[in-house]
């Protein structure tokens, strides 16, 4: 856990020299992925390394955690429509054309879209409720979103399938489920420095609501 905020990750003294901030409780460095290649970070972040996802949810300008999520989302539509068409064989190379437009494709891409948003939004009720109303704390809410989103980065193990169309075992899909919500329980821990008690009870209770809504990743 961390020792509490600091007011500056580095030192910027004269002739470009810099000089990392040592917590004055640890004394360790407050954060010591920002002299770490982005490679290196992101290998850690995959490993789900708690000082990693810090950096990236807190001292980064990361941005993209709607592309991600879109990305994600049309990852998880193409597999689920691959399975539903999969005893389909063609070899007409306009069919790879045809299934972009197909009213099906869309709508597995809104149930897959429904069901994060009821994970998300399962998530979010039950921490305000545990934080706000039984421990007097507070929520940034938005910044919850970003690192639920961002977590999510498991998905793209399903870009495999959709490059080529890998027909994925339930362990191996249960796998990518599991490293999911382990992703998601982390960022929760460091977003509110809680117990991974409470992480782990929020992430179950959004996936037993959103698995109402369907069997999807």
């Amino acid at each position: 856990m961390p020792c509490g905020w600091a007011t500056e990750l580095h030192r910027d003294y004269s002739n470009g020299i810099l000089k990392i901030t040592i917590c004055e409780s640890c004394k360790k460095p407050v954060d010591k992925y920002i002299e770490y290649d982005p490679v290196v970070i992101l290998i850690d972040a995959i490993l789900c390394k708690t000082q990693a996802f810090r950096h990236i949810l807190f001292n980064t300008s990361l941005d993209i955690h709607w592309k991600l999520c879109v990305f994600c989302l049309l990852c998880e539509a193409y597999l689920r429509w691959s399975q539903l068409h999969g005893s389909e064989q063609s070899s007409d190379p306009a069919d790879i054309i045809r299934y972009t437009k197909e009213w099906e494709f869309y709508g597995l891409f809104g149930l897959a879209a429904l069901e994060l948003s009821a994970f998300c939004g399962s998530v979010l009720l039950f921490l305000w409720a545990v934080v706000t109303r039984l421990q007097g704390g507070s929520l940034e809410l938005r910044l919850l979103v970003r690192a639920l989103l961002l977590s999510c980065y498991g998905k793209v193990l399903l870009v495999p399938a959709v490059i080529w169309e890998h027909d994925f075992s339930p362990l191996c899909l249960g796998l990518i489920k599991l490293f999911v919500l382990t992703s998601n329980s982390q960022a929760i821990r460091v977003i509110l420095n809680s117990s991974r008690r409470l992480s782990l009870m929020a992430v179950c209770l959004g996936r037993a609501v959103r698995d109402l809504r369907g069997s999807g990743l």
